[in-house]
């Protein structure tokens, strides 16, 4: 039940682009968040690079959806052969497609954890139907030694509807394994997580959690995936879609609640890893 399939596939399928734009050589361009983005304020980091849409929503191109500013906009981002990105701008409703300024954007790619960003540009490509002066397609290309990797995106300016954004992505896409396929190396590995402690995951928490795997605890809840919060709402810490209190788990003493199992195996394990990310339940609520 464990894990994350890791898809080539543009964030913000999530991926990124290519061409220096005026720029020589290394940048200290922002690190990109997988699946967030933001307005002009830099984008809050999203829980180990994981994609918060995780994929949740069929895309017209094959991509990945990421919000753009508050959930303002939409972007569907789309890795094809040798480098080649796509990055197609939508509306609040991803099926409505919507226009930014037809000019280049410029980004700045990297490999996952590396610690310099190249330089890239995305073209304006419009689409049948777009007016003169807008786009709804950009098309990049990532350098060559950065094809077929794991690579981060973030492009510092978009502008749509005459506001501007910043948009960071990720090509790793997180997505819901099949519990059937699992197996018992799975089941094993699920266990390791769950009934050892670690980081901010104390024996306390294993005993609050009924000393159980979130397989064990949740098998009989139905999973249903709620994108569009509203304020005041509590959310997911690894997607930032609605939170299903069925979803319940204790980490560090304090109740979370996830939309589905492998979001709570994600937690749990930065939680082990990284306990400086993980922020109090209340902070987990939409504005």
């Amino acid at each position: 039940m464990l894990r994350t399939l890791r898809l080539l596939s543009l964030p913000l399928a999530i991926g990124a682009a290519v061409g220096l734009a005026g720029c020589g050589g290394t940048n200290n361009a922002p690190t990109p968040t997988t699946a967030t983005t933001s307005g002009a304020a830099p984008a809050k980091p999203v829980p180990d690079g994981k994609d918060v849409d995780h994929g949740h929503k069929a895309t017209a191109h094959g991509g990945i959806i990421v919000p753009i500013g508050r959930d303002n906009y939409h972007g569907e981002a789309v890795f094809e052969k040798e480098g080649v990105v796509r990055f197609f701008t939508l509306g609040q409703d991803e099926a409505k497609v919507v226009e930014a300024d037809a000019e280049p954007l410029t980004a700045y790619a990297k490999a996952e954890s590396g610690a310099e960003a190249t330089p890239i540009v995305f073209k304006a490509e419009p689409q049948p139907g777009d007016a003169a002066g807008k786009t709804s397609q950009f098309v990049g290309k990532l350098p060559r030694d950065l094809w077929g990797k794991k690579v981060e995106v973030t492009i510092p300016t978009i502008r749509i509807g005459g506001e501007r954004f910043r948009v960071g992505f990720s090509s790793t896409l997180v997505a819901h394994a099949d519990p059937a396929q699992s197996g018992k190396a799975a089941d094993a590995e699920e266990r390791k997580l769950y009934l050892t402690p670690g980081g901010k995951y104390t024996a306390a928490d294993i005993a609050a959690n009924g000393n159980k795997v979130a397989s064990e605890k949740f098998r009989s809840v139905a999973v249903s995936h709620d994108l569009k919060p509203k304020a005041g709402d509590r959310i997911c810490p690894i997607t930032l879609t609605k939170a299903n209190p069925a979803f319940a788990w204790v980490i560090g003493g304090q109740e979370y609640q996830f939309c589905c199992p492998p979001c709570v195996d994600e937690f749990v394990q930065l939680a082990k890893d990284h306990p400086d990310q993980i922020k109090l339940p209340v902070e987990y609520v939409k504005k």
